[in-house]
């Protein structure tokens, strides 16, 4: 075999093996971490615990790193902010926000509240809606309000805690229908949810995950969504502002950075949960939690959770929470 022939051929077959090398190079290119923790102040299995595992799990392989989520209890997600706001500023480290970390600043005032991170993705809105139990003689929250004036004293709605979105979204919807009830206020969703099932409270207010199993064993009633809009996976509820009620309560899930984190590092991850979303395994699942995608990058994070921390601030006033 001619030598020159064979050397030819062998420098081809490098320089297109280097090409190749070159091209798996880009294409598995690494996040610049090779570990992310997310935080979160939820316990295992509440909500934003799940939101972040189920992030991780479907955004991971496109970012080709490893991510893990840490739950710090403690002070209504004042210490879990704290340790993020510690943490390194190369990526590796973020907290999964919810309006809890705004409404724990504005009436805690920890040492390190929410404006000690910096915003950095928007990926839901987690919609509140308004729900009775099933044999309840309310059909519409037209029902529930004509028999609040026409009774006063003696409806009772239910709620979470005196400082959550949906004792806010309770007293807003009051106040949006002019009547006076008593808003009786839980630790959390499934006592409320026992109130209004044997006959407590006339209504209670809740996330639909919280109320899947008794939806579908028949037990409870959904009223109106307090969303935008009505809801993709269940289009026949109507929102409050249809039904002549102004409220719309924001619940987001997102994702918050310490301060410092270059803009690089924001846009690989906004570009990720872009893909995500169009995952046909990742919408499945948040098509069935009823989550609604509302993706925002890093500015348009910042100026939202601005907009959300100013109404809470005039929420609370209005309840006299805070002066």
């Amino acid at each position: 075999m001619n030598r020159k022939f064979v050397l030819k051929n062998v420098l081809a077959l490098g320089m297109v093996m280097v090409g190749l090398s070159s091209a798996v190079a880009q294409t598995t290119q690494a996040y610049p971490v090779n570990r992310v923790t997310l935080v979160t102040h939820s316990s295992p299995g509440g909500g934003s615990d799940v939101f972040l595992r189920d992030l991780a799990k479907f955004i991971s392989p496109i970012m080709k790193t490893n991510l893990a989520v840490e739950n710090i209890r403690g002070g209504s997600g004042a210490k879990a902010v704290a340790h993020v706001a510690k943490g390194p500023t190369d990526g590796s480290m973020f907290y999964g926000t919810t309006p809890t970390y705004i409404q724990t600043t504005l009436l805690s005032k920890p040492s390190v509240g929410y404006d000690g991170l910096d915003p950095m993705l928007i990926v839901f809105i987690d919609p509140e809606v308004i729900f009775t139990r099933a044999d309840s003689p309310f059909k519409s929250l037209q029902d529930v309000m004509a028999h609040a004036k026409a009774n006063p004293g003696k409806s009772r709605w239910g709620a979470s805690n005196p400082a959550s979105l949906e004792r806010i979204g309770m007293e807003k919807l009051a106040r949006a229908a002019g009547v006076k009830v008593p808003i009786v206020s839980h630790e959390g969703g499934g006592d409320q949810l026992i109130g209004v099932l044997n006959g407590t409270y006339d209504i209670g207010i809740g996330e639909i995950q919280e109320l899947q199993g008794q939806l579908e064993a028949g037990k409870v009633r959904l009223l109106a969504t307090l969303s935008e809009n009505r809801l993709a996976g269940l289009p026949q509820l109507p929102t409050a502002k249809e039904q002549g009620y102004n409220v719309v309560i924001r619940k987001f899930r997102g994702l918050a950075s310490p301060k410092g984190v270059p803009d690089n590092i924001a846009k690989a991850w906004e570009d990720a949960a872009r893909k995500a979303l169009e995952l046909p395994a990742y919408k499945s699942e948040y098509t069935k939690d009823h989550l609604t995608p509302m993706l925002l990058g890093r500015e348009a994070a910042r100026k939202f959770i601005q907009e959300v921390a100013q109404e809470t601030a005039q929420d609370f006033k209005e309840m006299g929470l805070i002066k």
